[in-house]
């Protein structure tokens, strides 16, 4: 039945022009992901997954994105480029792109009741490249709490605070692995306070104090967390950035550092 019907896809292009990306973006799908204590958790993603069309084909073969992912239901970072590749072979494309985005939940005790909650984190696995020479990087998204310096430093009682969502984006070695928890603990250190999904009265009051004590811009956010990827030797490129949601503006402080060791 196949061979009857004819392969539109696959026939010849004659404009002399590639595609440097196509493929599917924006489908969700239930995962099971293990971190990197082989901790399984289960969870929804969005997929997107590119390749490279060569410029005398018409078109790839979209469907074969889609049995890539009905045929995978497990995941973990230290298996993510190997999907990669075997996307690459399938489509018989010579370069492309995988991007999973998620949300990863990590039990939290608040600080002083200890009180245990789930908190949730949006992280992205994202591989791009060639089956030779191919790239990982892990993303992770950290809500915190920022509380103005200027603000504090102005006002006779009191200081103006904001929810601020940190983006680390993380260059993965295979050969000196990291966690996401890691990268999530170097956000949560990097604003005035981390947050909880559960905080009791006491709780709330480390929590003012907390921040009250370490005022910080976006510039401060996304500098110190900059040094802490600076110092772990197993992070080669990175980008850092912060959007703190200000509560006394209709709009948001944003600031952002790249930096390549290898360069």
């Amino acid at each position: 039945m196949t061979e009857m019907i004819p392969d539109v896809q696959g026939s010849a292009d004659r404009r002399q022009l590639p595609i440097t990306r196509v493929g599917i973006r924006d489908i969700r799908m239930p995962i099971i992901f293990s971190n990197a204590e082989s901790k399984q958790q289960h969870s929804v993603a969005t997929a997107e997954m590119t390749v490279l069309l060569p410029h005398d084909k018409k078109g790839t073969h979209m469907s074969r994105f889609i049995q890539i992912l009905n045929e995978t239901s497990q995941y973990s970072v230290a298996d993510f480029l190997q999907l990669h590749g075997q996307m690459l072979q399938r489509l018989m494309a010579d370069e492309g792109t995988f991007a999973l985005t998620f949300p990863y939940f990590v039990e939290k005790s608040a600080p002083v009741s200890g009180s245990k909650s789930m908190m949730d984190y949006e992280v992205s696995l994202l591989a791009d490249g060639n089956v030779g020479n191919s790239e990982l990087y892990v993303e992770v998204t950290v809500p915190v709490t920022s509380l103005c310096p200027c603000s504090k430093e102005i006002s006779d009682y009191g200081a103006h605070n904001q929810r601020s969502h940190i983006i680390i984006t993380a260059l993965y070695d295979p050969e000196r692995p990291f966690s996401i928890e890691e990268l999530i603990g170097m956000g949560e250190k990097g604003g005035s306070c981390p947050i909880w999904a559960t905080l009791k009265r006491p709780d709330e009051k480390w929590v003012t104090e907390h921040a009250y004590e370490n005022p910080k811009f976006v510039e401060d956010i996304v500098r110190d967390v900059a040094l802490m990827l600076n110092e772990d030797d197993r992070i080669q490129s990175y980008s850092v950035s912060s959007e703190n949601f200000e509560s006394i503006h209709n709009h948001s402080a944003y600031a952002i550092i790249e930096h390549d060791k290898r360069l």
